[in-house]
């Protein structure tokens, strides 16, 4: 199995921005460990590449799939 890490961050972004978008839906994955994890990673990929994440629209705008 592989770890978050061996991923490629577009299509880690692509996948969190699938399941999010699911949520109002299924409600059960507000309480994912995997989406946690893949949210948890995901922020601080983007804090390492300057990103303020407490501001909503920087953090969605890093978050948007380029592909």
């Amino acid at each position: 199995m592989k770890n978050l890490t061996e991923y490629s961050i577009e299509e880690l972004k692509l996948i969190y921005h699938l399941l999010h978008t699911q949520m109002p839906q299924h409600t059960q994955l507000i309480s994912s460990d995997l989406l946690q994890d893949l949210q948890d990673y995901l922020l601080q990929q983007a804090r390492n590449e300057g990103i303020e994440v407490a501001e909503h629209k920087q953090w969605n705008n890093w978050l948007q799939p380029s592909g």
